[in-house]
């Protein structure tokens, strides 16, 4: 077996046939002018062939220390030249082996697959974990944590205050001047509600207040559904780029937007049919079964087939619910965009629900804490009470509850638009770093110097 540089020590003994024979075999002698140094008492003898001609004691015991070898020229005429020896050995183990994983530079060059000094940071001299990832702007490239997407909905307004506030406080403003102006003037809900409350109304009465509420209900909620597409469209692109650690202004937000906010009402409305279309046909055997006497049994068959059709909606609201995101940034149609979504959602539908049920709740809250208080405020202001806004319809209470009332509603749409609509942008991202390595081009497209070619570049923003 050959001596191999840090693997064996120079005082191993000779192999191969170099530097020692058989004792059968005649060889040169071993030099009698050099001094020997001295014999530690400690050492046990060793075993091993002795040179022919030299004295009777063992090799490895009479070898002298690593720094003493005879050069090679120190032997008798005639004697071929020993090798070199190898240098001294280092302290425990002698000089490192090179290669791929041992603190030098590997096959490839220095810093090549992040190896030695020139490579990764962290096999050179004690492992460091992975590096972080670039981080350019509100998160870093890399799949992110539910955490991590919350904050980084909340670092986009932080960061990009006047633009994110202005949009949604814009939003917000016209929004609820549209509702309160129609509250005012046009839904007068006092006559429905005098009418629902009378116990002699007939059943013909009833339906139509019925209907007229749902209907004023209906506009106030389409207003509001307006204006929640404009303000998602506006801030999709803010976050988009709050990403790459790009600000943008309004007015550029708008010229992004709107191309897309045609499409993206469709979208909007599309949804809330489809859920209306599957819950129809969900109930619809029990309306069946009713109308053809069905008694008991067609009111359980009509509440099993609701639940039913509310699970199946809820599963493709969710399996849609990137589609918004699809179509604005990526510049998809209706249909198109549904099914970008769909593929997405694939395989991740319990923790896409998860998030956008966290976020929802998280809004709500933020919402109900500021909307609540201005509530009671607005009804002590109005004249008639607490109690009388407990009683009463929201009409009864005149314009300065409607006033006082939409101020908090404003305030509270001006921090939930920005959640809601980061949150699912962020999520989206998530999902196309996770199976489409979306990474890679938002590294590009924010300047990330050398970004996956296995030596890290710099993280600007990190």
């Amino acid at each position: 077996m050959n001596d191999t540089p840090g693997w064996a020590s120079p005082g191993s003994a000779p192999s191969d046939g170099q530097n020692g024979q058989d004792p059968a075999t005649p060889g040169p002698a071993r030099p009698e002018d050099q001094p020997r140094p001295p014999e530690p008492a400690s050492e046990p003898a060793q075993p091993g062939p002795a040179p022919s001609g030299g004295p009777g004691s063992k090799w490895s015991k009479e070898q002298p220390p690593p720094a003493q070898w005879p050069s090679p020229g120190g032997g008798p005429q005639g004697a071929p030249p020993q090798a070199p020896p190898p240098p001294p050995p280092g302290p425990g183990w002698g000089p490192p082996p090179t290669g791929p994983g041992w603190g030098g530079p590997p096959a490839g060059g220095p810093g090549h697959g992040g190896y030695g000094p020139g490579g990764h940071p962290g096999w050179g001299g004690g492992w460091g974990g992975p590096p972080p990832a670039a981080k350019p702007g509100v998160i870093p490239l890399r799949p992110l944590g539910v955490g991590e997407i919350l904050d980084g909905a909340v670092s986009t307004m932080r960061t990009h205050w006047r633009t994110v506030l202005g949009i949604s406080l814009t939003v917000a403003v016209l929004t609820q001047i549209g509702v309160i102006l129609l509250q005012g003037f046009v839904l007068d809900d006092s006559a429905t509600a005098e009418t629902l409350d009378d116990p002699s109304a007939t059943a013909g009465e009833l339906t139509r207040a019925l209907g007229e509420t749902l209907l004023n209900s209906g506009v106030v909620v389409l207003i509001t559904l307006l204006g929640t597409i404009v303000a998602t469209a506006l801030l999709t692109t803010v976050t988009s780029r709050a990403v790459l650690g790009k600000s943008v202004t309004t007015a550029e937000a708008w010229h992004d937007a709107r191309p897309q906010l045609l499409k993206l009402v469709g979208l909007t409305f599309l949804l809330p049919l489809i859920a209306v279309a599957i819950a129809g046909v969900g109930v619809l055997p029990g309306l069946l079964v009713g109308l053809a006497g069905g008694g008991d049994g067609a009111i359980a068959l009509a509440v099993l087939g609701g639940l039913a059709a509310a699970v199946v909606a809820l599963w493709l609201m969710i399996r849609f619910s990137l589609a918004s995101p699809a179509l604005m940034l990526e510049k998809q149609g209706v249909l198109k965009s549904l099914s970008r979504s769909a593929k997405l959602v694939r395989g991740s539908w319990w923790r896409v629900f998860g998030i956008q049920l966290l976020a929802t709740i998280i809004a709500n809250i933020i919402a109900s804490i500021i909307v609540i208080p201005f509530t009671f405020l607005a009804s002590a202001l109005s004249g008639d009470g607490v109690s009388s806004f407990l009683e009463s319809s929201t009409s009864d209470l005149g314009w300065t509850f409607l006033i006082v009332s939409g101020i908090g509603s404003v305030i509270g749409s001006m921090l939930t638009f920005p959640i809601t609509a980061g949150v699912t942008v962020l999520l989206y991202i998530d999902q196309r770093i996770r199976r489409e390595a979306l990474d890679l081009d938002l590294a590009r497209a924010a300047g990330v110097q050398d970004y996956g070619s296995g030596t890290p570049g710099p993280t600007p923003g990190s």
